[in-house]
């Protein structure tokens, strides 16, 4: 993680935080500064565009946490794993997941996105992992954001792939493809989620 994208960051949450509680506009001016010199750090550091990047933090209010992200480790009768082609990162290899919706807990987020990104509909059995997104190795993100690893029983359905996948697969622990969506997920993340199916007294990771 590069310094300037830490620093970028705390100074966005202060700024978010900040104007989620303050009355006073002399104040209110100055945590907008600070935004915006958390956008200039972002863009020169990252190379995009400012203004799309202001954009960004100002889309967000309220007090700042990190974000949520859902995964499912679903494994068949045969212990292989599904996964995904994510159509938005260049069809690479994914766990079935995404952002976590308002109006869902975990567990309905997780059954929603293995349904609306594989066809198939899965009994989640357990919590697997709750990991940091930037102590794993991803790639940089502008937010930060928890990661909930869910084990999964297939229980019907069909493969279907949709607006977001362009193809369905299953995998043994030997078979995981080469070319994976590393910024939802790493080859260690699945290779654990096959530690956990093949050991059910297991405690949750975290980190």
């Amino acid at each position: 993680m590069p310094q300037w994208l830490l620093w970028a960051r705390e100074l966005q949450a202060l700024a978010q935080s900040g104007l989620a509680f303050t009355q006073n506009p002399f104040d209110r001016e100055r945590y907008e500064n600070i935004r915006k010199i958390a956008a200039d750090m972002m863009a020169v550091g990252s190379g995009a565009v400012m203004d799309r990047v202001l954009d960004l933090l100002a889309g967000q209010h309220g007090y700042a946490t990190p974000k949520v992200v859902v995964r499912a480790g679903v494994f068949d009768a045969r212990g292989r794993i599904l996964m995904v082609r994510e159509r938005l990162d260049h069809d690479r290899w994914t766990l079935p997941g995404g952002w976590a919706d308002v109006n869902l807990t975990p567990v309905e987020n997780v059954i929603k996105e293995v349904r609306e990104e594989s066809g198939h509909t899965i009994r989640v059995t357990r919590l697997a992992a709750v990991w940091d997104r930037d102590r794993q190795g991803h790639p940089p993100g502008p937010f930060p954001c928890y990661t909930l690893f869910f084990l999964c029983e297939l229980t019907g359905g069909v493969a279907r792939t949709s607006i977001e996948t362009s193809e369905i697969g299953w995998f043994g622990a030997a078979d995981i493809p080469a070319d994976l969506s590393v910024g939802r997920v790493l080859p260690a993340q699945i290779a654990r989620m096959f530690v956990h199916a093949r050991n059910a007294d297991l405690p949750t990771d975290f980190d």
